[in-house]
Order: structure tokens, then sequence, then C-alpha cells
């Protein structure tokens, strides 16, 4: 089923962040922890809005957000993803990373204005590198359900090869840095003078 108009929004704050030294979904970009920020953009655009935790992360995170803990069922940034869809298999899903300190409210409206709802997802890219952006991106619930068998056949569980191995629309943001990952310390700095200019 095509579900139009419901669109949840879902903050993927459950990973272990190794490769930053702290957790990602902590770091103060905008004066407040970056899966706050995010869920707070998420709000402005989306029906409802859910950030994906760890269990054991759970009673630190304040009780006016809507949380879904992860199953362990799946490996990866898939976990968070379909432990909502699961939850709630008949929405549409507009997901973020915590590792992305340059989204905006600008290119959520945008990505949202673009979606095509008959193809599995609507993905955010870079024209120099034009591949999918799977935790910027509008799943809809056939990608998640196809992710399911994709992921029960013993396949990579990466959530953009399994985009790029499927009918998606790319989207190109005006400003490509929005996609910035910040995952190590020194792209946190990078983001950190972003932020400043």
């Amino acid at each position: 089923m095509i579900s139009e108009d419901k669109i949840y929004g879902l903050v993927l704050s459950g990973g272990k962040s190794t490769r930053m030294g702290m957790d990602k979904g902590l770091i103060p970009y905008h004066g407040v922890p970056q899966r706050e920020y995010l869920y707070e953009l998420l709000e402005k655009v989306c029906e409802k809005v859910f950030m994906s935790v760890r269990g054991d992360q759970l009673e630190e995170v304040d009780n006016r957000f809507n949380t879904i803990v992860d199953s362990d069922e799946f490996r990866g940034p898939y976990n968070g993803l379909l432990s909502a869809h699961k939850k709630y298999p008949e929405a549409a899903w507009l997901v973020l990373a915590c590792d992305l300190p340059l989204i905006d409210e600008a290119a959520l409206n945008d990505l949202l204005l673009k979606r095509d709802p008959k193809k599995l997802a609507t993905a955010y890219a870079v024209k120099e590198n034009p591949l999918p952006e799977p935790l910027c991106a509008i799943w809809e619930p056939q990608a998640l359900e196809k992710s399911i068998v994709y992921l029960g056949k013993g396949n990579s569980s990466c959530p953009r090869k399994f985009l790029i191995n499927n009918d998606v629309k790319l989207v190109f943001p005006d400003r490509p840095e929005v996609l910035m990952n910040a995952n190590s310390q020194t792209e946190y700095k990078e983001a950190l003078q972003k932020l400043e200019l």
C-alpha cells in the first residue's frame, strides 16, 4: 500500500559512534543535543516523529520525545529503520542520521516536495557522486518490506547498496553541504567551522 500522506520522521541515534569517540546524538552543534535538534526539525515537516535508540539509551532520553527502541533483529542502520517500520508498517519514513550537522528545514522541505511515492525511496545525493544517501531519505513502506526480504537472503546490511539496486528517485540539494557527514573528530571540527560561517 502506498501511503501518500502519512510521513513519519525518524532520528537514527542508536549507533555506537566509535569513530567519533563520543555519542554523535549528544553533540550540541546548535545548542542542544543533535538528536533533539533533528527531532525538532522533523516535527516541523512530519505528522509524527520518533527517535530510534538502543535499549540502554532509553532512560537518558527526555520523555517529551517519542522513542522506538531498536529491536536488534537487524544490523547497522537497518536496525533502527526496520524497528520503526515494524511498529508503523503503513508509514513512509523521513529518516535522518545523527551525523548530519548541517541539514536544515529548507532541505527537508525540498526533499518532501520532490518525493515520488511510486518509487521505493526519494533520497538526497550529490551531483559529483550521485549515490543515494539512505540516512537522509524518504523510505516508502514497500521499500522497507523489500529490505526485510533482502536482508533475509543474506545480502549486505548496507541500506545504500539496497537503494542503489532498486528504483529510487535522487534529489540534489541546492546546498550540497547539508549532506556533510561528521563521523570523526576531524569532521566534527570541520562542521563547527562551517556552522560559524
